[in-house]
């Protein structure tokens, strides 16, 4: 099979741009295409940007019907069964199942299929890549007990289980999930100096451009703190916005100079939109809404902040620290293995926004720590983080 094209077919829940889709665009647009040949399967949801994205650079995809992000059993049943299909169609040597929901989903079709069809299917191998274990998220018990159970019961169909951080790693260890010689650890990476970074001020001019309603706020701004999410319960906006009223009332500081920006969208809008208005921070927070490359604007940010209460290996502090702004963030999935907490950056806890105010507070006083910490960020990306060892380490999984 060594000098034969090696079929894989990657499967991921939701279409909509996020950290996994983030990981698979860049894993798939440079792997070599004579050595490989390439399906992403993912749903078939409105918001479609990843898969476009791929489209537009060559990669074949395939929009399903019925795997949802959802617990809903006639849909999962279905969607086992639309997976065995696609499965027996394309005939992978690799099926690469990316988020919770695919990897179970995704690894029951597979097994399935190998059962059914073993002299066929006899050396599909199973890889399955979590970017946050999926029972860490803010469930009830009860529901988070199950998300173990059914990680334990399909890791028996998995060939490898790959993490993003050292976390979810000894995580998956102390709950026996799968054997250590079966589990890989993968740090995400980029290309820190061939990202095309907008300059700080066209930046913010673009960032800008179609609301022009808001743009008296902004050129009255001489300072920016501003972070990039999708709008999940996960990624504690609701924290960065109690830090900014911290900062109002319990500080008294003058904000009339300084905007904070939230570029994003999704779920969780009119629960943020609500508090921004109860606490009367309007003039204060600005919600900019979904932005394609979001990271191309992020330099128009002084801070970037990443408040979030669970995360795998966040991008959006790579970017950040790669366009040398300075970084907040919570200690949280592989932040601690990226932020050296006073030398490249400043972490607080989760679900503390006292602690991201202060935080904000400090780096807005003091500018040659700023310029400290983005110089020693800058040199953490380049060095720890290059996406060539990302691509590498991933395409070893595919060589067994």
């Amino acid at each position: 099979m060594d000098n034969e094209i090696k079929r894989i077919l990657f499967i991921i829940t939701q279409s909509e741009f996020g950290g996994a889709q983030r990981f698979l665009y860049e894993l798939t647009t440079r792997l070599d295409k004579e050595k490989y040949e390439i399906l992403v399967a993912s749903d078939s949801g409105e918001k479609s940007e990843f898969l476009n994205s791929l489209e537009q650079k060559s990669i074949k995809t395939k929009r399903l019907r019925f795997l949802k992000r959802e617990i809903n059993p006639i849909f999962d049943i279905l969607g086992i069964i639309e997976l065995m299909r696609l499965i027996n169609k394309f005939k992978p040597n690799y099926l690469h199942l990316n988020s919770s929901k695919a990897g179970v989903l995704g690894s029951i079709a597979g097994f399935k299929i190998k059962l059914l069809r073993s002299k066929k299917f006899k050396d599909l191998k199973i890889i399955y890549r979590i970017g946050g274990w999926s029972f860490n998220d803010p469930w009830p018990l009860w529901k988070k007990k199950i998300f173990v159970l059914a990680e334990k019961i399909t890791a028996g169909f998995k060939d490898i289980i790959t993490m993003n951080n050292k976390s979810d790693y000894e995580q998956a260890l102390r709950l026996k999930i799968k054997l250590k010689k079966e589990l890989k650890l993968i740090h995400n990476g980029i290309d820190a100096l061939k990202i095309e970074f907008l300059p700080k001020d066209e930046a913010r001019l673009k960032l800008f451009k179609n609301l022009s309603q808001k743009q008296p706020k902004i050129f009255q701004a001489n300072f920016i703190v501003g972070t990039i999410a999708n709008f999940y319960p996960t990624k504690g906006l609701k924290y960065f916005i109690e830090a900014v009223k911290i900062l109002k009332i319990n500080y008294d500081m003058n904000l009339e100079k300084i905007k904070f920006l939230i570029i994003g969208d999704g779920q969780e809008r009119s629960n943020l939109e609500s508090r921004i208005i109860n606490y009367g921070l309007e003039k204060e927070i600005m919600l900019l809404g979904q932005i394609p490359e979001a990271f191309k604007y992020i330099k128009a940010f002084d801070i970037f902040v990443l408040p979030s209460v669970k995360e795998g290996f966040p991008w959006t502090i790579l970017e950040a620290m790669a366009a040398k702004v300075p970084v907040i963030a919570t200690s949280v999935g592989a932040v601690p293995e990226i932020i050296k907490n006073g030398e490249n950056g400043i972490m607080a806890e989760p679900k503390n926004p006292q602690q991201i105010a202060e935080a904000i507070k400090y780096l807005i006083e003091n500018e040659k720590t700023r310029q400290e910490f983005a110089i020693q960020a800058h040199q953490t990306i380049l060095f720890k983080f290059p996406m060539e060892k990302m691509v590498r380490e991933t395409e070893l999984l595919f060589s067994t």
